[in-house]
């Protein structure tokens, strides 16, 4: 049995319900009157430069690809219609439309071009995203989730938008992966009082209740929210889950300074299904049931997340605002998971090699930002320079020990003989993955990015990163344990401690140039640098940083005022230096390179029709492989070459009433390889249809949405051994109220 390791995030949640059930009733009893916090003409407030409309209820559409959005990834306040690179938000209100509970719904639903679930070391149940074909990382409010591979899973809990930069960020975000980044911006303390939820039913025993309460505290300029969600599902093929989560979060505007604190602990449990459907013939398999089961029975993750927030925004002058920022966060990752390794194989009609792995992980993340902003003009253009100051402290305790399973005899009537963990023999051995490892990471940062206005028409975008990593990893002693290989080449020998030091500089620069209202052409470079920090592979944190080189050029159209948005981009992005499992602990030492297009549609095409659309197609390729030179021309895992995804709905009387509103959604994906090393097979191209239908008043309404309504079989990313099967047809009834 697995030790408790939960409960300081147990303890903080009981805590953050006592402190915010008292503040709350404190605050609900001063407020007699059914408050004007929903009503239209409510002004928005303002946080960082970006306006929220904390007063309309969540159910409110909106739009994509809005130009006039500012963009908390951007750093500088600038609307993302002056941002010469390409970045997308997706508002609360498609997010609900959707009936998307969680951040990988959103991703499935297709909201973003270019974006796509899965990728190499995916195991079903984790946030693990790819951005144009290479990995990406997820942010909260702007601090990252630390591991890159086994973070925690994002709820939709009190997000108010999801933010998407594509394509290297470094010089902004620190070290980051090539892909891009998922950023999940939060709703702030509103001044006037008011309260509301939802609840969810549905297909496969799933239930989703959330709340949230806002108003004054009765302090001048102090202001609270509290939000709350817990969520059970017995899940399609048997896949459990269920998620327990809260986050109270304080505002206070005193003088030139606003103040804010939030909390958000979370304890989820997940199912892993590392094997999905098994490969056979180069394909998933057919002919067999769609809750065929290979993976594990008892098979369980149990994650426990809490991250403590603590920002002041001291506006000294209308030149200058410093932004102090500090994070601090607490994962622990505990789990029973196939191994998806080229171990299992099969081999006529029985699947052998399979493994169990126990692993163990926890996770302390601390981060500081300290952010001058300074607008100031030299002659007629008018600057906005982000400098900045980071400091990122990471410290991970990995151990993991793998375990021998039965054969399955008979792939076409797969049964798992295991029936409990007491009967297994978790190991160390050259065959049997194992490690108990200590890595710390001290980075060290200091950046500047200047968004300049040359003229009411030229916007030119520059930024520079001076990063020092310094990592170390200690490989506690473990009997039997195999020698690894780092992936610099250095073999790793148990007992010892090794350590790396680097200082990369990366950099972006860009143009814009608004030729006409209707028709804003840009072109950018960025070069970013990642150090690898991740419990999957513990060995690559002491190996050289990738680096990443993007070109992208695009156009960016808006019509009629902003009713009609397409942008447009053609990109081409360089990863060097990939390091990539393949057979028994051996690596390759890869580079990639993705070329493609990107188009995506946002229009109101009445006061009733609103439509999305998004297209994608990428050309990803292996381009240098010394250890492996057959996979040089091959497709790298989970790369799918063409995404179209549309969203559309439509609102209507009946029967003389007003309040009536229908959706429509598309998702296309192309086939996907699981990777030359792996044995490249694919998963089948798929191409889904949801429907929803609503009914909505002005404080409350009533939706239901319909996925997969022609109950395809289909698949949403590859792994070493099978493919990840997607929902079959199911329905879910959503009640939700706004006062």
């Amino acid at each position: 049995m697995k030790s408790e390791r939960h409960h300081p995030s147990r303890i903080a949640i009981a805590v953050s319900i006592a402190f915010t059930t008292l503040l709350v009733a404190k605050t609900a009893k001063a407020q007699e009157n059914p408050p004007p916090a929903v009503q239209q003409t409510q002004a928005p407030t303002t946080l960082n430069a970006i306006t929220v409309d904390a007063t309309r209820p969540t159910s409110a559409p909106d739009n994509v690809n809005d130009p006039d959005q500012t963009a908390n990834v951007s750093k500088t306040g600038t609307p993302i219609g002056d941002l010469p690179m390409s970045v997308q938000e997706v508002p609360r209100g498609i997010l609900d439309e959707q009936g998307a509970t969680s951040l990988q719904e959103a991703i499935r639903n297709g909201n973003m071009s270019g974006v796509n679930y899965g990728g190499t070391d995916s195991k079903g149940f984790t946030d693990h995203f790819m951005i144009r074909g290479l990995q990406a990382q997820t942010y909260d409010d702007g601090f990252s989730d630390g591991d890159q591979v086994n973070g925690p899973t994002h709820s939709l809990l009190g997000v108010e938008r999801i933010e998407v930069l594509e394509g290297p960020g470094s010089a902004l975000l620190g070290s980051g992966p090539p892909g891009g980044s998922i950023n999940l911006i939060h709703y702030t303390p509103s001044a006037q009082f008011h309260w509301g939820g939802d609840l969810q039913a549905g297909s496969f025993g799933t239930v989703n209740a959330t709340g949230y309460v806002t108003g004054p505290t009765g302090i001048d300029g102090l202001n609270y929210r509290l939000d709350a969600g817990a969520g059970r599902s017995d899940g399609y093929r048997s896949l459990g889950s269920w998620n327990k989560e809260i986050r109270p979060d304080l505002q206070w505007k005193i003088g030139d300074h606003k103040i804010e604190f939030s909390l958000d602990a979370q304890d989820y449990m997940a199912t892993p299904d590392s094997y999905g459907l098994i490969y056979y013939q180069g394909a998933p398999i057919r002919g067999v049931p769609f809750n065929a089961k290979y993976s594990t029975p008892f098979a369980n993750a149990h994650g426990n997340y809490l991250r403590a927030t603590l920002s002041d925004e001291w506006r000294i002058t209308d030149y200058l605002t410093i932004n102090n920022r500090l994070s601090y966060m607490h994962h622990t990752l505990d789990f029973y998971s196939n191994g998806d390794s080229t171990h299992a194989k099969v081999k006529g009609d029985t699947f052998t090699g399979r493994q169990l792995r126990d692993q163990e992980d926890s996770l302390d993340t601390l981060d500081y930002q300290l952010e001058p902003v300074w607008k100031f003009s030299t002659g007629t253009v008018h600057h906005t320079l982000l400098t900045g100051f980071e400091y990122l402290n990471q410290d991970l305790n990995s151990t993991k020990a793998t375990a021998d399973l039965p054969n399955i005899d008979d792939i076409f009537a797969p049964v798992p003989l295991e029936t409990s963990i007491a009967d297994l023999n978790f190991q160390c051995a050259p065959s049997h993955s194992c490690q108990n490892d200590h890595v710390r990471a001290n980075f060290y940062s200091l950046y500047a990015t200047d968004q300049a206005d040359i003229t009411d028409k030229l916007k030119i975008r520059a930024g520079v990163r001076k990063d020092w990593f310094d990592t170390s990893l200690a490989l506690n002693p473990l009997p039997g344990e195999p020698n690894r290989t780092a992936n610099d080449g250095i073999t790793l020998i148990q007992g010892n401690t090794y350590t790396r030091h680097d200082a990369p500089t990366s950099w972006n620069a860009g143009v814009l140039y608004k030729v006409m209202p209707w028709m804003t052409p840009y072109f950018g470079v960025s070069r970013s640098y990642l150090a690898n920090f991740n419990s999957e592979n513990t060995a690559f944190s002491i190996g050289p940083p990738e680096s990443a080189l993007q070109y992208e050029v695009g156009v960016k159209w808006s019509f009629e005022d902003g009713l009609y948005v397409l942008n447009t981009a053609l990109f081409d992005v360089r990863r060097e230096h990939v390091a990539t499992p393949f057979g028994d602990d051996q690596l390759a030492f890869d580079s990639q390179r993705t070329r493609g297009a990107e188009a995506s549609f946002d229009a109101d095409l009445t006061s009733q029709w609103h439509m999305y659309a998004n297209f994608t197609a990428q050309h990803a390729r292996i381009t240098y492989s010394p250890d492996t030179p057959g996979a040089v021309g091959t497709a790298p895992q989970g790369v799918p070459a063409y995404m179209a995804n549309l969203w559309t709905t439509y609102r209507f009387s009946l029967f003389g009433k007003t309040g009536f509103h229908a959706g429509v959604g598309v998702n296309y994906m192309s086939r996907m390889t699981n990777g030359f090393a792996n044995g490249y097979d694919w998963a089948p191209a798929s191409l889904i249809e949801n429907l929803q239908f609503g009914y909505a008043e002005h404080h409350w309404g009533v939706d239901l949405n319909i996925d997969n309504v022609t109950n395809q079989r289909y698949f949403i990313a590859t792994n070493v051994v099978g493919a990840y099967l997607g929902s079959p047809l199911a329905a879910y009834v959503r009640l939700h109220a706004d006062f």
